[in-house]
């Protein structure tokens, strides 16, 4: 719960208004798993929260363990499960967490997307995989990169990276949190009322070749997408990136990088390509090293920032678009 929910409870339970923060003093800086723990509060009113409430910790019920270091956990969720990363390096250890069981946007790339829409996660489902997974004190970062459209999950997620930033919360700096999106309706609220980094999953400049790969190009256009965004302001401390990743034959051509610069020449921007991890059953065959490095270089020529992300977790289907629970559903 935000603090402006605990605030509600504190009320219902008759408790005075500071209550509420010494609720999320429990919940987020003490980090307890019972509301027994409360010990500033009377036994009575624990008896009451306990009664109508839950702390709402899980722990994994499985995991996978990848030859590079990446860590794959399962968790129960939403009367589901689903997949989140942990993916360590050097100087930092990201957290790869869902915002859905399932996803609605049926990108052609993505298992996740091929699973089909099960659950929305509620806040307390997505602050659990980062409280819960065994490395959670040693986490840099959090990305919203794992199974599901955020901004489907608008309300939910929003509240979460509230929970997350916030002084009475986890006490995160917007600048260790990445939120990926295609482009779903709920962007324009979370560029408003946040100030987290944000990256675009985006695979193609032209829209004909986008909506082929992103049906949702349909809905909301990549040029619409892009044309908000430049309403904000990315020059200083926050970032957008595009998320690119390349196919042979399909979006590896000089010519689409030439039209992918000129798209984004006037956005303060990074542009991450990244290598298709086939799933099965896919037509799609990713590019050749060779091709993704010329496209990149097309890139870098004409001003703009542009990487190749290296893979991780590819072994235990931990790596980008291999997340689904599909098959822990069925078994």
């Amino acid at each position: 719960m935000t603090l402006a929910e605990l605030r509600d409870v504190a009320a219902k339970a008759e408790l005075p208004s500071y209550a509420a923060e010494q609720i999320a003093d429990w919940l987020y800086n003490k980090k307890i798993s019972s509301i027994e723990e409360m010990t500033n509060l009377s036994a009575a009113k624990r008896a009451w929260l306990g009664k109508h409430y839950e702390i709402g910790r899980s722990l994994p019920t499985s995991s996978a363990a990848s030859a590079d270091g990446t860590l794959k956990y399962t968790f129960s969720a939403a009367g589901s499960c689903i997949e989140t990363v942990v993916i360590p390096s050097k100087d930092r250890s990201t957290l790869c967490v869902s915002s859905q069981v399932g996803c609605k946007m049926s990108c052609v790339f993505c298992m996740t997307g091929r699973q089909g829409f099960t659950a929305n996660l509620s806040a307390a489902d997505i602050i659990n995989q980062l409280l819960s997974v065994p490395e959670s004190d040693s986490l840099t970062n959090i990305v919203f990169m794992g199974m599901g459209e955020p901004f489907d999950n608008t309300n939910a997620v929003m509240n979460a990276l509230d929970i997350l930033t916030g002084t009475y919360g986890l006490g995160w700096s917007p600048k260790r949190i990445t939120v990926s999106t295609i482009g779903a309706r709920g962007l324009k609220r979370f560029l408003s009322e946040s100030s987290c980094h944000l990256a675009v999953s985006l695979h193609a400049a032209n829209s004909n070749d986008r909506y082929s790969l992103v049906p949702y190009e349909k809905a909301v256009p990549i040029r619409q997408v892009i044309a908000l965004i430049n309403q904000y302001d990315f020059r200083h401390q926050r970032r957008v990136s595009f998320e690119y990743i390349v196919f042979k034959g399909v979006n590896d051509s000089p010519q689409q990088a030439i039209e992918l610069a000129t798209m984004l020449r006037n956005v303060p921007c990074r542009i991450n390509l990244i290598c298709y991890h086939p799933i099965p059953d896919s037509h799609l065959e990713g590019a050749e090293l060779h091709k993704i490095e010329q496209f990149r270089d097309i890139l870098s020529r004409r001003g703009l920032v542009c990487t190749i992300r290296t893979s991780r977790g590819e072994d235990i289907a931990a790596a980008c678009g291999m997340l689904s629970s599909a098959k822990k559903q069925s078994a």
